[in-house]
């Protein structure tokens, strides 16, 4: 019994030695690793402060990679794909932004992940006359920074984008509404500056927009309709010189000159709203 005892006693003590290596095995392992991603990060940080970005990259996702439970992996992530934005390769940092924003969904740092694939979308517009697309995925980006983080500088940097961008889907609508004027397709010139008028009522084009309206009803014989939209011009943008435009389509004699008188509102009134019904 003693003799048993005695081997029980040393398989135990065999045992526990060997677990004690394996987790110090283990715990050098992994403390290896973590240096192995830091210096890989130091690598990185080195290549994008001078300019070698593609590397930088390659650095920064390397040492995700290598320790992926680290704190340190969501900001490798981040900086790749930032490294990838600063020199416009786009489509790289989208890649690694909507990789990040699925991978680390409640990182401290996912506004910023998501404001800078807005702009990654933002600022690949190369022609917005021929393809929308960028635009338009920059504006639902924006719109949703403003929603999901209203208090942050994101969100007043997001409302300002959204206003360009308005800016600029009001001015594709005139540039269309205008040649369907010419083209004397009435009906088609009439949505799209209804376009601006009812959706981009905020950008420097609506007050051409109402003018315009008012000048195709005219034209086509529907005075009362014509009239609405001179008396809505009127009421927001009396010093306007579009309202001048309009009143001259309705007294031919009235001088562009006469003096202006002063500006009563600068948005769409509401009120005016059952103009439409």
């Amino acid at each position: 019994m003693n003799n048993f005892l005695q081997i029980s006693f040393i398989i135990i003590c065999l045992f526990l030695s060997s677990c004690s290596k394996e987790e110090k095995v283990s715990v050098i392992k992994e403390e290896s690793l973590e240096l192995q991603m830091i210096d890989a990060y130091k690598e990185g940080l080195k290549a994008f402060n001078e300019q070698d970005i593609l590397f930088a990259a390659k650095k920064f996702n390397e040492a995700e990679i290598l320790y992926p439970q680290s704190a340190w992996a969501p900001k490798a992530a981040l900086m790749a794909a930032y490294s990838y934005y600063s020199q416009d390769y786009f489509n790289d940092a989208i890649y690694e932004l909507e990789r990040f924003i699925k991978t680390y969904p409640f990182s401290p740092r996912i506004d910023y992940a998501h404001f800078l694939l807005a702009m990654c979308h933002y600022e690949s517009i190369v022609d917005e006359k021929k393809d929308l697309k960028p635009l338009l995925q920059a504006l639902e980006k924006f719109k949703f920074i403003i929603k999901k983080y209203p208090e942050t500088d994101f969100a007043l940097d997001s409302q300002f984008k959204l206003d360009l961008i308005y800016d600029i889907l009001a001015s594709k609508e005139m540039y269309l509404g205008k040649y369907y004027i010419k083209k004397e397709k009435w009906v088609a010139a009439i949505n799209r500056f209804k376009t601006i008028v009812e959706d981009y009522g905020t950008t420097v084009y609506v007050e051409e927009a109402l003018h315009r309206l008012v000048e195709v009803y005219y034209k086509i014989g529907l005075v009362e309709e014509s009239k609405k939209y001179a008396a809505l011009l009127g009421y927001n943008y009396l010093s306007s010189e579009w309202y001048a435009q309009s009143y001259r389509v309705f007294n031919k004699n009235y001088s562009l000159s006469t003096k202006k008188i002063k500006k009563k509102g600068n948005f769409i009134s509401r009120k005016f709203k059952v103009l439409f019904d």
